[in-house]
């Protein structure tokens, strides 16, 4: 449909979390400390990967992108929720609106993509150690890491501008506290077949695709893993890999749960939730992650803190 044809509404108004002034306080204040954290905790593993030459490997590569990723995700919601708190203006244009989501999005699928390379990183490692050098070549690692992007805001860039052929009538309230996919679905009065079955098929494919291929990396490597003669090499391996799976399970644990269904089973309130925990808490978290049972990354963080001192 047009684009004209929706020109009566240029704006939507997005609730947030809650409207209880007492509540909004404490969020306001739990984001606004765990956002430096997130800046913060992402640029230092950031810097400590790129200033350390022993960190040069493809796993650290793919982790230093992950940071990134991270922190362009979370920039994309929590300081316009932060300003939106502050101000009581709860407004949003059409425009920005559709370039909020189109970000959400694009840096969302990245991350999934960057964290089934670091899994293929890990299986070649375990299960091919032979062929590692040949294999995961600073060349093949580049390529995975531009694959990711370019793939990634394509599959976003499809949903915007299929969104922005929609037209919305009324109302225009979102409960949600960012522009998203699935809510602004529901509020258009156009035919929204195609947009849903994208977002069902095309959708499910792009955020399901690297999550079948890393677990099936970790069926390989567990087999690999369980041929060690050596408990003690058992552990080592397990411990390499248990960062890396827990934040595959906190990342795809929610977002499977908000984006794969039907819009007919679409809850507001379990949705608010969850994307609170995949948008603001899992990005702090990965630093943490990543660098507490890592002797490489306390390594380089400890060297990383004398210069800077």
């Amino acid at each position: 449909m047009p684009r004209g044809n929706q020109s009566h509404m240029t704006e939507f108004l997005l609730l947030g979390l809650t409207t209880d002034p007492k509540q909004q306080v404490w969020l306001f204040a739990s984001f606004f400390a765990m956002y430096p954290v997130n800046i913060v905790g992402n640029s230092v593993i950031i810097a400590a990967i790129w200033r350390d030459a022993h960190l040069h490997t493809p796993m650290y590569f793919f982790l230093s992108n992950l940071s990134l990723v991270d922190i362009c995700f979370s920039t994309v919601i929590v300081p316009q929720m932060l300003l939106n708190m502050l101000t009581q203006r709860k407004t949003v244009l059409f425009a920005p609106c559709l370039t909020q989501m189109y970000f959400f999005v694009a840096f969302g699928i990245t991350d999934s993509f960057l964290l089934a390379a670091m899994a293929f990183d890990h299986y070649v490692a375990i299960c091919n150690p032979l062929q590692y050098t040949k294999t995961m070549s600073p060349r093949c690692c580049l390529l995975l890491v531009i694959a990711s992007w370019v793939v990634s805001h394509l599959h976003s860039l499809v949903h915007t501008i299929l969104m922005g052929h929609l037209s919305f009538c009324g109302p225009n309230v979102n409960h949600q506290f960012f522009c998203d996919v699935q809510p602004l679905l529901t509020l258009s009065c156009s035919d929204t077949s195609v947009n849903e079955l994208l977002a069902f098929t095309e959708g499910s494919l792009v955020i399901m695709s690297p999550f079948i291929f890393i677990i099936i990396s970790y069926v390989h490597i567990t087999r690999a893993v369980l041929r060690v003669p050596s408990g003690g090499g058992r552990y080592k391996v397990f411990s390499t890999c248990g960062s890396h799976l827990t934040v595959v399970a906190l990342f795809y644990g929610t977002i499977i749960s908000v984006y794969i269904h039907p819009s007919s089973t679409y809850s507001v309130t379990k949705n608010r939730v969850v994307t609170v925990i995949y948008t603001v808490v899992t990005p702090m978290l990965n630093p943490f992650i990543y660098s507490l049972r890592n002797k490489d990354m306390k390594q380089a963080l400890s060297k990383l803190t004398g210069r800077t001192e």
